[in-house]
């Protein structure tokens, strides 16, 4: 008995240090030349008995496909000895995937966020258990099409796919520029078609803003600041998970928040920096989070010096406003609302692409000083008294 269940505590190829599982495997003899290490030794980040089961199994199928693909490339290929004037993959002069995947980061990632390798490993590795650890000269745009196709069969809807195949195309690209290699990138014209099942992302209607924030006021703690954060800012989930303490600004005639880049998160366009002044339920938010300063991050749950964690945020944050809602409200549905709400005031489009952090859309906007933080608070009053409005006459 007592066997079963340490069987049952440990999935295979894992093991507990403290209360989180960490993946342990000798690397194979036949392909140890590969590595630098004897054994592989990951933190699978879960104290999860089922989560730890799930992820050892992904962890051990990526593995054994990727040294099935180092095994394959060292079998001879028949009747080599009849080829002509040909050149081996062992002998080509160009770079391995892999090894273009480390130059680019080790030049591109210099002093880029922990998120920025996260994704350029997982895009590459899709990429090696697909067609192998191949030196990009042999790379075809028949290579491209599989790949494609490949993800496509794991059910990636085509805006994953899409961001993917950029994720590919630039370390491709940086990697035959950095090195003037006399090859081209096969990714580069890959058709990826629309997605005609993915859903359009509503806007929260103002009876469903006013629900979820009156239970944010109630539950009151930090997942619930973070929304009500974001329900009268329109600010991006990735902009407000990665706030600091010292980015909202309270003590002041006009109380804001200060949306800038950090070590930690950086913005999506330069034009995302910017100064928002808080409004009713992102004011009272404001205050719950300086009130209860834990450390220099408005939500350490998800941020810390080397992460920003806004995806698991958001299947949190989208879980628990659909018991409050409807099913197709999301929490990226208050930044619709917001740029709505703008609109509903009939304020001005460049104050609105100001407000929001969204790309100027002509060269006009760019001119001049832009707007006063007293001149954005006026419009911000509006939409608060337009909500406040709503709410009265609904009642």
């Amino acid at each position: 008995m007592l066997k079963t269940n340490l069987k049952a505590k440990h999935p295979q190829y894992t093991y507990l240090k403290g209360s989180i599982y960490y993946y342990s495997r000798a690397v194979p003899k036949d392909v140890s030349g590969h590595y630098s290490t004897k054994r592989i030794v990951l933190s699978l980040r879960t104290r999860s008995l089922t989560q730890a089961r799930i992820i050892s199994r992904a962890f051990s199928n990526s593995l054994e496909q990727y040294w099935l693909s180092l095994r394959l490339q060292q079998i001879s290929i028949p009747a080599s000895t009849k080829v002509k004037q040909c050149m081996s993959s062992a002998e080509s002069p160009y770079p391995l995937i892999s090894e273009s995947k480390d130059l680019y980061l080790s030049v591109k990632g210099k002093g880029r966020s922990r998120l920025f390798f996260d994704s350029t490993n997982r895009n590459i590795n899709y990429l090696i258990n697909c067609l192998g650890n191949n030196h990009l000269n042999y790379l075809t745009s028949k290579d491209a099409a599989k790949f494609r196709d490949w993800l496509s069969s794991k059910g990636l809807a085509s805006s994953s796919i899409q961001r993917i195949f950029s994720g590919v195309k630039a370390v491709i690209s940086f990697v035959i520029l950095e090195q003037g290699l006399e090859c081209s990138n096969p990714f580069t014209r890959v058709y990826i078609p629309n997605n005609l099942a993915t859903q359009k992302r509503h806007a929260i209607s103002k009876d469903n803003i006013l629900k979820i924030q009156n239970e944010c006021i109630k539950v009151n703690d930090d997942i619930r600041w973070l929304v009500a954060l974001i329900s009268d800012t329109g600010m991006r989930l990735s902009e407000a998970v990665g706030l600091k303490i010292d980015d909202l600004v309270i003590d002041t005639e006009i109380p804001y928040v200060r949306v800038q880049p950090h070590p930690h998160r950086r913005l999506k366009t330069a034009g995302s920096q910017r100064v928002i002044p808080l409004i009713g339920a992102a004011l009272w938010a404001a205050n719950q989070i300086l009130l209860s300063n834990i450390n220099d991050y408005c939500f350490p749950r998800y941020a810390s010096q080397d992460r920003c964690s806004s995806n698991s945020a958001s299947a949190s944050l989208n879980k628990w406003i659909k018991t409050i809602t409807s099913n197709k409200d999301v929490i990226h549905g208050f930044r619709h609302s917001f740029r709505d709400r703008l609109r509903d005031i009939e304020a001005p489009i460049d104050l609105i692409d100001r407000l929001g952090g969204w790309s100027i859309k002509s060269v006009g906007q760019g001119y001049g000083d832009g707007y006063t933080i007293d001149i954005l608070q006026k419009h911000m009053l509006k939409i608060e008294n337009s909500l406040t409005v709503f709410a009265r006459v609904k009642d």
